[in-house]
């Protein structure tokens, strides 16, 4: 097996020796939350709040099995990043007929651009809400602040960037969660008791829809490379894997905390009041004589973050992806990466004109991804599953049937929610 020199282990050098122990394991905390920042984008937050307004308490099971899917697909794809020294975008280029590689990689963009879309307006409507700024200006406003955080950071702080944005994001909910009154009981129990109220097929396609999205699995085998060491020392490789699963478990947990306490509160403020939430900018207003100015501006202030950070992995998602055209790794110095965050926002900026209605945007723009998420988690089975491309470390019999039922499960959700949305439209 080949191994290449990654633009993450330049920085941090190649023949770095790591201390394995309780606090390396901190240190190795990171690129798991810049995943996590992707299933708590403004689009989550649409559904969440629509699952809580209108279904109380009911739906928070499927936070819970779409976050154990979400676990093993990025785990998964995580391992394909550190036994090779490959990014996914690589590893497709490099180890899949061309023929194949590149219109998968092609659509991958239009997935990524389709993403940027969803989180900058989550962003401009959170800077509407608290500034009263049109729309179509704080799109600019968020895609100029993304653009100059991905152009003059490092990796590494970047990271710190987007772990204080989520850090924002799980303390707002918190506090929101001492201003409303839950009943426990049942919240705890929902979250493990699957039901299945009527007409609640639509939005729990689109809870477990959300949560697995392409961008994510390209970025999740990118970044992960930012802890690599000497691959081609097995020891090493075999403990880089395990700390990948604590990073991936523990953030992902993050996710799942911070997206269930959209539902309760939601439940907890609309659900009784028999208010059904369709609009984000609708649940700000609403929240504001329910639980006072404080809770609404909380509110607005942990969605322009979740825009901002979101943002900037749909960005490096696209040039990850770009350069993988190229077979070369993400390096926002090099012209290839420039180019693919370049058009992952700047697509996205002139999409967001050209709408009329941003809610219909943001349908459109999960159409996309409903179709391209299949061909993206095909291609990540069939490489982790092949022993030429990881060696040892292919996916055994029992993975592979793991993930199989799970692409099978995600791929119906997702044919599913794409003709609901398309009957929804026409």
């Amino acid at each position: 097996m080949i191994l290449k020199v990654n633009i993450f282990q330049e920085i941090l050098g190649k023949h770095h020796k790591p201390v394995f122990g309780a606090r390396e394991i901190f240190k190795y905390i990171g690129p798991g939350l810049l995943v996590t920042v992707g299933f708590i984008d403004p689009g989550n937050w649409a559904s969440n709040i629509a699952a809580g307004s209108q279904f109380g308490y009911a739906l928070l099971w499927v936070i819970t099995l779409s976050t154990v899917m979400l676990i093993i697909l990025q785990h998964n794809v995580a391992h394909l990043g550190i036994a090779t020294g490959y990014c996914l975008s690589e590893a497709t280029n490099r180890y899949i007929k061309k023929s194949v590689a590149k219109p998968i990689l092609i659509s991958a963009i239009f997935a990524s651009i389709s993403t940027a879309i969803a989180e900058i307006l989550g962003g401009a409507i959170a800077i509407n809400m608290l500034f009263h700024v049109p729309l179509n200006i704080g799109a600019v406003i968020v895609t100029v602040v993304v653009t100059f955080l991905l152009l003059s950071n490092s990796y590494r702080r970047l990271e710190k960037w987007i772990i204080g944005f989520v850090s924002i994001i799980g303390i707002s909910f918190i506090y929101e969660l001492f201003l409303v009154n839950v009943p426990w009981a049942e919240a705890t129990t929902s979250f493990v008791i699957p039901s299945f109220p009527h007409s609640s097929i639509f939005v729990i396609m689109s809870l477990l829809g959300a949560v697995v999205m392409p961008h994510n699995l390209f970025l999740h085998s990118e970044v992960i490379q930012s802890r690599q060491w000497n691959l081609e020392n097995s020891k090493v490789i075999k403990k880089q894997l395990d700390y990948e699963f604590a990073d991936t478990l523990l953030s992902m947990f993050v996710g799942w905390a911070i997206n269930g306490a959209m539902i309760i509160v939601a439940a907890a403020v609309f659900f009784n009041k028999h208010i059904i939430v369709t609009d984000l900018s609708q649940a700000e207003e609403m929240l504001h004589p329910l639980l006072g100015h404080s809770a609404a501006i909380i509110f607005a202030v942990a969605l322009l973050f979740a825009g901002v950070a979101s943002s900037i992995t749909a960005g490096i998602a696209g040039g990850s992806v770009f350069a993988g055209l190229y077979g070369e790794p993400y390096n926002i110095k090099d012209s290839h990466t420039k180019i693919g965050v370049g058009i992952t926002y700047l697509a996205a900026l002139l999409i967001i004109f050209l709408i009329s209605n941003p809610f219909q945007g943001l349908i459109i723009s999960q159409v996309i991804l409903s179709i391209q998420l299949p061909f993206t988690i095909v291609a990540q089975i069939f490489l982790t599953s092949s022993k030429k491309v990881m060696g040892k470390y292919a996916n055994t019999l029992s993975t592979k049937i793991i993930l199989i039922i799970i692409t099978v499960v995600v791929i119906a959700l997702n044919i599913w929610l794409l003709f609901s949305l398309i009957q929804g439209l026409f």
